[in-house]
């Protein structure tokens, strides 16, 4: 079976069930994937169809989909650097909402600060590692 399958172009996977960064890039995907309106449990006629919804679903989440990872800006205006300002503006909006009624507010206004590097799987410090910053 195996070598049917290496003679069609098809390699095994080496993932392993329960780990969540065996590719965290594509797994980032899936729930947003699944919970759109238009996501098709039961497949597609054919490829065609697919690579039509694929491409829609990720003009979507590049162009108009606001990531809660990137302080709910699109990837496309990450990319293209208008974050910073957008995120400018979302704090000057905050704040005078914060003046205008203060009753409203609890506390701080929301961090919309920009952040320069974000991370899918941080890498975990290890107890060494924090005993070695402790020292």
């Amino acid at each position: 079976m195996l070598a049917a399958l290496y003679a069609l172009g098809v390699t095994p996977s080496r993932s392993r069930p329960r780990v969540s960064n065996d590719n965290p890039y594509a797994e980032s995907l899936f729930k947003p994937l699944k919970y759109m309106s238009n996501y098709q449990p039961q497949g597609f006629n054919d490829i065609i169809e697919a690579r039509l919804w694929v491409k829609n679903f990720v003009k979507w989440y590049n162009t108009e989909h606001r990531h809660s990872g990137i302080q709910f800006v699109t990837p496309s205006e990450r990319h293209k650097g208008l974050d910073k300002e957008i995120l400018r503006k979302r704090t000057e909006v905050y704040e005078a909402a914060r003046e205008t009624h203060p009753e409203r507010w609890s506390g701080d206004i929301r961090n919309w600060k920009y952040s320069e590097i974000e991370w899918l799987n941080p890498r975990q410090v290890t107890e060494d590692e924090q005993e070695a910053k402790a020292s």
